[in-house]
């Protein structure tokens, strides 16, 4: 079960039933309703069992929802007080957003089931309030839909019981000291005023506003110092507090109609705005790494995803861009620069020269493309998989910019690696961080999953895996698959000839030949998963795409990443430490026979490697798009 809604109740029978009815109309139904009633004298009890809630002894609210919480079945609990109702999809999109924004415990906020003015202001500048100290003092308004991880509420000993008052605050902030907190965007609980129309505006706002100043000197408020009962429902309003409400609804509805008005000339500047970028889809440019085929590999996956709900505009160069172009509408083509190889190792001096020589080139097509699309078609955010213009355009435009790739994994978490690369790793990070600067997110894919390094905005998921990968049964044959992606392993290659025992087939030359026991074959896909799901092994440098492919077909690998190139060093060394196979600096005939002896150690904790679809990193995707856009309607 995935979640636990407890209430807290104490003669409730007129509210009760509300809050129920609009549970039972949710679209999302995988719940249990608990109801802790602390002895009702009405019919609270009758009506809660009528509706199929487990009822549990209640008492204080705190009491009442630790009860609740310990005979709990979900992962996730959700705590309401009894007077609230559900808006339309408030389960499912407080779970969603709770999940994919990784917190351990949050709180929605507030729209009043009132249609007064002063009623929507005080709770506006509640839910306000909420989020602007949410990461200052995590800070719950009421229990208006707390949310938390079950195994957290255990592990923080839950509500803390000897507390009459704030003591949904207290349990926040010591939550949030153990897991991150958040006040949700998306989702709205409905409020019952019945306390504005008891107390009036001007107690609770002192009543409110005291505990709130005690939290942030850490203090803790009892509720005899603000006059506060449980069950507060039930005193009949006096003379005296009528006509101080009154007085106090008297003066907000005032500036009801100036309000009303300035909102009106608001909403006519913003609908004059926006009626230039109205549209039926948001509007998502991807631009793409166009240095070998990983990046374009992978954006073909995402982009035939999201393409029905977003209309995707893509910019690549070299390769990248002729792969994409011939799947995809749309498709434009920009400067890139590419690393120089010679004999298997980066040659810095070469790629540089190389660079400096493209660039004028690379930046007027840059410029005429991209950034003129962007004047043009003003798009609502920029997805980049490593690719530099992004970056230049999302900051001269101000658009909003999402990185989806894998080699920010060396500058987001907490990598292990060869002491000896400590070079490398530095010179790639200083490369890294040049092409995608400060991005609302990095959404990482890996196969390997450290720790995110503190105050890093990035999220990992499982590797991108292409759909017809995805449907491949694999054997095991006896044939052991090449691949190289840079002509200069020609030498590298060649030197399998004298393992006469063994065939080798052998992409990456772009060429179909015969040379002994080395079958040479041009890229064909089809051929090519063919040769992967019936191989017992493969060979390659450490490119992340082809490594993932293998790992997700269980063949055993033997890596051998270009010298100076960090991020294949980082996935060899990866490949031999998760035990998937071997991470060579050379590769020789001697060490390629002594790794095929050792394939059934290798392919036993291969069989232990869980195999994943590519949807959860999509809904990360479309979520962040829809949570970044630069464009979005006015829903006021």
């Amino acid at each position: 079960m995935i979640l636990s809604i407890i209430i807290p109740t104490y003669n409730e029978e007129e509210y009760l039933p509300v809050l129920l009815e609009s549970i039972e109309k949710q679209n999302f139904h995988d719940y249990e309703i608990i109801v802790a009633d602390a002895n009702s004298t009405d019919k609270t009890r009758e009506i809660a069992e009528e509706f199929g809630c487990i009822v549990v002894d209640g008492g204080l609210p705190a009491v009442g929802r630790n009860n609740g919480a310990n005979v709990a079945k979900g992962e996730y609990l959700l705590f309401l007080d009894s007077d609230l109702k559900l808006t339309e999809d408030y389960l499912r999109d407080v779970l969603y957003e709770f999940r994919m924004e990784r917190v351990g415990i949050a709180i929605t906020q507030m729209k009043p089931l009132s249609n007064k003015m002063q009623d929507k202001i005080f709770h506006d500048f509640a839910n306000y309030f909420m989020i602007s100290v949410e990461n200052i003092k995590p800070h719950g308004a009421g229990c208006y839909g707390i949310i938390a991880k079950k195994e957290l509420h255990d592990k923080c000993g839950g509500f803390d019981e000897s507390l009459t008052f704030g003591e949904d605050t207290d349990y926040i902030e010591r939550l949030a000291k153990e897991e991150p907190f958040k006040v949700l965007r998306n989702a709205k609980i409905g409020v019952s005023t019945r306390r504005l129309e008891e107390e009036g505006i001007t107690t609770l706002i002192r009543q409110y506003g005291k505990s709130t100043v005690n939290d942030f000197l850490g203090k803790r408020t009892d509720a005899s110092e603000l006059n506060y009962n449980f069950g507060h429902g039930h005193e009949k309003l006096t003379t005296t507090k009528l006509s101080k409400l009154e007085k106090s609804a008297e003066k907000l509805n005032t500036i009801k109609e100036t309000y009303d008005e300035s909102k009106e000339k608001i909403s006519s500047v913003r609908s004059k705005i926006n009626s230039k970028i109205e549209r039926d889809k948001k509007v998502v440019f991807y631009c793409v790494c166009g240095e070998g085929m990983g990046h374009a590999i992978r954006t073909g996956v995402i982009v035939d995803k999201i393409k029905e709900d977003y209309d995707v505009y893509l910019f690549s160069s070299d390769r990248a861009y002729e792969y994409l172009n011939s799947k995809f509408d749309n498709v434009y083509k920009i400067g890139g620069f590419n690393t120089v190889y010679i004999n298997n190792k980066v040659n810095n001096i070469k790629t540089l020269a190389n660079a400096i020589k493209r660039n004028p080139s690379n930046m007027k097509v840059g410029y005429e493309t991209l950034y003129k699309k962007a004047r043009k078609l003003k798009p609502d955010v920029i997805v980049t998989d490593f690719e530099i213009f992004a970056t230049v355009v999302s900051k001269l435009l101000n658009i909003p910019l999402i990185s989806l790739d894998n080699i920010h994994m060396i500058t987001q978490t907490q990598i292990d690696y060869p002491k000896n690369h400590y070079a490398d790793m530095i010179k790639a990070k200083g490369v890294i961080k040049t092409y995608v600067v400060k991005p609302k997110v990095h959404i990482l894919t890996s196969f390997f999953y450290p720790k995110i390094r503190p105050k890093k905005n990035a999220v990992i998921y499982p590797p991108i895996i292409r759909e017809d990968i995805l449907k491949l049964e694999p054997e095991n044959g006896d044939c052991v698959i090449v691949y190289q992606t840079s002509k200069e392993s020609g030498k590298l290659v060649r030197k399998l000839k004298s393992l006469k025992d063994e065939k080798f087939i052998v992409y990456g030359f772009n060429k179909n030949e015969v040379d002994e026991n080395l079958t040479y074959k041009e890229f064909n896909e089809d051929e090519f998963y063919d040769d992967l799901a019936s191989s017992k092994a493969v060979i390659c440098n450490g490119g992340f795409t082809f490594i993932s492919e293998a790992i997700y077909l269980k063949k055993p690998i033997y890596s051998v990443p270009a010298i100076g190139n960090f991020e294949q060093t980082l996935n060899g060394f990866y490949v031999q430490k998760l035990g998937y196979g071997e991470y060579h600096e050379s590769m020789n005939a001697p060490n390629v026979k002594k790794f095929l002896k050792r394939l059934p150690k290798y392919q036993k904790k291969l069989e232990k490697v869980k195999k994943t679809g590519n949807d959860g990193i999509v809904h990360e995707l479309k979520y962040r798009i829809d949570k970044y856009s630069k464009y979005k309607n006015d829903t006021s």
